[in-house]
């Protein structure tokens, strides 16, 4: 059986990465991580990946940017060939009060969090339908589901990205497409575990089960929507956050 090709958005960064990972450990994916100049090197995390022995190719664009996610994809299929799993990971954080925030942090959130995901699904989705198979998985976060205070450009974004679910799962449910959301909430990432151990402590006493999520954990649950056997579940939000928000 021909393998799966797999194109993670983001997927040099913390979760990112994992995701590669669980993809190709869980379902021998060919798999192919997006990244952005002058964010990220791709070719030393290429190089790192390899030693942990993984071979996953990288395709360089900035997904906010419509003809650079159209170049970025190109550069991706080329590579591994047509995207049948694409996990709409990027993402960024330009965190301020409402009254404070600036137009320029509005813009850069949504295009970075929910102008993507319509520029690079726009690129696969059609060779999905055609091929009568596609999962197109979206991580969103807990904030797009709650709100969090200082963050109205963030949690636009995020919730934008489950009505966009949503509404494309009716659109392509009898052609073999499924398209869902996950949900995370605080995860164990370097940034986040980077924050002083007082402020730490006190995120964590807002999680029931009591640590954060690990990058792993939703690595795990981006292999399993992408299963071929989980062709059932589509339009669904996935909220991995430790109890934290009960929806």
């Amino acid at each position: 059986m021909t393998a799966k090709v797999a194109l993670i958005t983001g997927g040099t960064g913390g979760i990112g990465t994992e995701i590669c990972r669980a993809l190709a450990t869980h379902l021998d994916c060919k798999v192919v991580a997006s990244w952005l100049r002058g964010i990220d090197d791709g070719a030393a995390w290429q190089a790192k990946q390899k030693e942990a022995g993984f071979d996953f190719e990288i395709a360089e664009g900035n997904v906010g940017d419509y003809e650079a996610a159209k170049k970025m994809v190109e550069e991706a299929v080329s590579k591994a060939g047509p995207i049948d799993i694409l996990v709409n990971c990027a993402g960024i954080t330009r965190d301020k009060m409402f009254k404070r925030m600036e137009k320029q942090q509005w813009d850069d959130v949504i295009k970075s969090n929910l102008d993507s995901v319509f520029n690079v699904t726009k690129q696969v989705l059609d060779g999905m339908v055609e091929r009568k198979y596609g999962r197109i998985i979206n991580i969103s976060s807990v904030n797009g589901q709650k709100g969090q205070a200082g963050q109205t450009n963030y949690s636009a974004a995020k919730a934008g990205m489950h009505g966009f679910t949503m509404a494309l799962a009716q659109e392509v449910a009898d052609k073999g497409v499924t398209v869902n959301t996950i949900s995370p909430g605080y995860i164990a990432t370097s940034m986040v575990m980077a924050i002083k151990e007082e402020i730490r402590n006190s995120l964590i006493k807002q999680v029931p089960v009591g640590r954060f999520g690990t990058p792993e954990e939703i690595g795990w649950a981006v292999a399993f929507l992408a299963n071929e056997k989980s062709g059932f579940i589509t339009g669904a939000n996935i909220a991995i956050n430790g109890g934290m928000h009960m929806g």
